[in-house]
C-alpha cells in the first residue's frame, strides 16, 4: 500500500533511499487464503506481494504489521519468498508518482541467501516466535571469518515455511545445490530444477562428465528438471547426470555426453551412425521418461543431412488416415531384401485374362466330353471332372478379381 516517505528515505529527486531487512510473514498468491488483504491491496495486482516485519521491530502491533506489504521489485523475474525467509525492502515511487513524488510503496528483493541453499533460506523468528535455534547451529564471528559453514540440522529446528511448502533436506532425495565450475552462469529452482550456461572445464575438481573432450571454454547449456538421488552428505553440491536426472536437455558443441540410450540396434544400416555417447559435434539431446511432440496447428518436420533413425525396444507404430512413403527404393523386412513386391493392378489385369481363358478352355472341354459328369464316366471321365472343376474355380476368380486388391497399401 502507499506510504508517506519517512525522513531519510528520499525515493525521488536523487536523494538517499533507506533499504532495510525484513522477515516474510505471509504471501498473497491467490484470492482465497487472505481474502481481506487481497481485496484491500488491489486484488489480482497484489499477487506476489508479501507481508513482512522489520528485523528490528520487537514490539510491532498486529495492525502495524498488516500495513507492511511489499511487491516484487522486478516485474519480469520473480522469486517468490517463503514464510520466515529474510528479504531486503526498499521504498520507491508507486502509481501516484505523477501527482505526489513523495508517495512511495515498499518493494522487495529476492530472499537473502542465509544458508546458501537453493531449497530455502528461512530462519526461525526470535522476535515474534519462540527461538528454536540450538547452540550447535550458531557460530561466532571468528568461526565465520575462518570460513566454517553453518550447517543446518533441520531435525532440531521447527521453521514455518507456509501452507504448502514441505522441505526436503534429509535423505537421498534431499534438494542439493548445483556444483559450479569456473565461469558458469547458473539459475536454480527450489526443487532440483536448473539451467547451467557452462563450458568444458578440463581437470576440474570435482570432475564433470562433459569435459573429457574439446577445449576449455567450449560452451554447453544444460536444462534439468529434477535431480537424481544420492546417499552422501546432502550439503555436498551435485553435478548433473543425464542418465539419472528425471528430465534433461543438453545443447553441446564439442562434448561427449555419456548417455545410455534405450535401444541401439542399427541393423537397418550398412554403416551405423556414430555411437550416441561418442559423438563430439554440435547436438541437442533430450532425455526423459517419455517424450511427446505435438503440433497444435501445423506439421512436425524432421529433416536430416544423412539419415533419420527410429529405434525402439518394442515396436514402431504409425496411426494416420493416410501414410505416404516416397522413395526410389524401399526394403521391407531386411536391409538385404531382394524379392520385389508384385504390382497388383498390372498382375491382376493379366491374371484376369488368364482366368477368363481358363474358363473358356474348361467350358469347351466339358462340352466336348459329354457335359454331364454325373453319369457313367467313359475313358475321358477324369479329364471331364478336372475340366468341370477348373471351370468353377476360374469363374470364381474372375468374379472376385477386384477383391484381391488391397484397399490400404499402394505401391509404385
Amino acid at each position: 500500500m502507499p506510504i508517506k516517505q519517512s525522513v531519510g528515505s528520499k525515493a525521488s529527486g536523487g536523494g538517499d533511499i533507506s533499504i532495510f531487512g525484513a522477515r516474510v510473514i505471509s504471501i498473497i498468491l491467490e484470492n482465497k487464503s487472505y481474502p481481506q488483504e487481497f481485496a484491500k491491496n488491489g486484488k489480482w495486482s497484489a499477487v506476489g506481494s508479501v507481508f513482512f516485519s522489520k528485523l528490528n521491530e520487537s514490539n510491532a502491533s498486529k495492525s502495524a504489521l498488516s500495513n507492511n506489504i511489499a511487491k516484487p521489485l522486478f516485474p519480469n523475474s520473480s522469486v517468490i519468498p517463503l514464510k520466515n525467509e529474510v528479504i531486503y525492502i526498499i521504498p520507491l515511487p508507486n502509481n501516484n508518482v505523477q501527482s505526489d513524488v513523495n508517495d512511495v510503496s515498499y518493494y522487495y528483493f529476492q530472499p537473502i541467501n542465509i544458508w546458501n541453499s537453493v531449497h530455502h533460506n528461512a530462519i526461525p523468528d526470535p522476535v515474534h516466535g519462540p527461538s528454536t535455534v540450538p547452540a550447535s547451529q550458531t557460530q561466532n564471528n571468528q568461526q565465520t571469518t575462518a570460513g566454517n559453514p553453518r550447517v543446518v540440522n533441520d531435525s532440531n529446528i521447527n521453521i514455518d515455511l507456509g501452507h504448502t511448502f514441505s522441505e526436503k533436506i534429509e535423505g537421498s532425495d534431499s534438494i542439493r545445490n548445483l556444483q559450479p565450475f569456473s565461469g558458469d552462469v547458473i539459475h536454480q529452482g527450489r526443487w532440483g530444477q536448473s539451467l547451467r550456461f557452462g563450458s568444458t572445464v578440463k581437470n576440474s575438481n570435482p570432475p564433470n562428465p562433459w569435459s573429457k573432450d574439446g577445449e576449455d571454454g567450449d560452451p554447453i547449456t544444460i536444462l534439468r528438471n529434477g535431480q537424481h538421488e544420492e546417499s552422501n552428505d546432502p550439503w555436498i553440491p551435485q553435478v548433473e547426470d543425464i542418465n539419472l536426472d528425471p528430465s534433461s536437455v543438453y545443447l553441446t558443441t564439442t562434448q561427449k555426453i555419456p548417455i545410455e540410450v534405450a535401444s541401439k540396434s542399427y541393423k537397418s544400416y550398412q554403416s551405423a551412425p556414430e555411437s550416441t555417447n561418442l559423438y563430439t559435434g554440435d547436438q541437442i539431446i533430450l532425455n526423459s521418461g517419455r517424450l511427446l511432440f505435438n503440433s497444435k496447428v501445423d506439421s512436425i518436420l524432421l529433416s536430416a543431412n544423412t539419415t533419420i533413425n527410429l529405434n525402439s525396444v518394442d515396436s514402431v507404430n504409425i496411426d494416420s488416415p493416410v501414410t505416404v512413403i516416397q522413395s526410389p527404393e524401399i526394403y521391407l523386412g531386411d536391409l538385404n531384401a531382394t524379392e520385389p513386391v508384385i504390382l497388383g493392378d498390372i498382375f491382376l489385369t493379366d491374371f484376369s485374362k488368364l482366368a477368363q481363358n481358363l474358363v473358356s478352355l474348361a467350358t469347351g472341354l466339358v462340352a466336348g466330353l459329354g457335359g454331364n459328369i454325373g453319369g457313367t464316366l467313359g475313358p475321358n471321365g477324369a479329364v471331364l471332372a478336372a475340366a468341370s472343376q477348373l471351370q468353377v474355380n476360374a469363374n470364381q476368380m474372375v468374379t472376385k478379381i477386384e477383391k484381391y486388391k488391397s484397399k490400404v497399401s499402394k505401391s509404385k
